[in-house]
């Protein structure tokens, strides 16, 4: 029988650093994992459920309420040290196209160049699944870095608590088709799927799962 994973306990959460632009930004002093996602896809709730702190990244029912780069410095028990990136939410309608491209210009100058940048979080609502703009940004992440480093890229289905026992697993078929990879469920209201994700991590960050 398969021991189940201790649960990754964080000692310390702070936000550090924000700007409208990945030069402002001060130089990393950990490695980074970037969290991206379509607006109102969950990914306030999901930061703060895997910081395990409420109301440190700011949750809002307004789309498009995250407008800058924003990094949080956390610390694990086991002395695991990582920066959390924050990147504005993409695919909102009401901002206009300069505003549009502003956002989108900032997105890549921190994806492409950031030197700590080591994975990417993608995020989707298991309910609406793979659409054009995380294929983009799949397809966009593929590609050569400014920066040095392999970086890695997670899928992670959102709001899995929206759905029914029976329909989870269906949706998250749907989602690993559409992507070509295996997402990981997740819900911030029951925490399933937390420790999975930092396993996946921690594989990008150190190289190995261990605790």
């Amino acid at each position: 029988m398969t021991k189940p994973a201790a649960e990754t306990r964080v000692v310390h959460a702070e936000f550090t650093a924000g700007a409208v632009e990945a030069s402002q930004l001060p130089p990393s002093t950990h490695v980074e994992v970037a969290f991206a996602g379509r607006s109102n896809v969950g990914k306030s709730s999901l930061l703060n459920a895997m910081m395990q702190r409420h109301g440190l990244a700011r949750t809002s029912s307004t789309p498009g309420c995250t407008r800058q780069l924003n990094v949080f410095d956390v610390r694990c028990a086991d002395g695991l040290e990582v920066g959390f990136v924050d990147l504005p939410g993409y695919g909102w309608a009401k901002r206009s196209k300069s505003e549009k491209a502003q956002w989108q210009q900032m997105i890549e100058g921190y994806l492409r160049r950031r030197a700590g940048l080591r994975a990417v979080a993608i995020l989707v609502d298991v309910r609406r699944g793979v659409e054009d703009e995380e294929r983009q940004l799949v397809d966009f992440l593929q590609q050569p870095r400014e920066a040095s480093g392999k970086v890695d890229i997670v899928l992670v289905a959102t709001k899995l608590d929206k759905l029914g026992a029976a329909a989870r697993k269906p949706a998250l078929e749907v989602v690993r088709k559409n992507a070509g990879v295996k997402p990981i469920g997740f819900s911030a209201e029951t925490g399933e799927g937390r420790e999975e994700l930092w396993a996946r991590i921690r594989a990008a960050v150190v190289g190995q799962t261990k605790r």
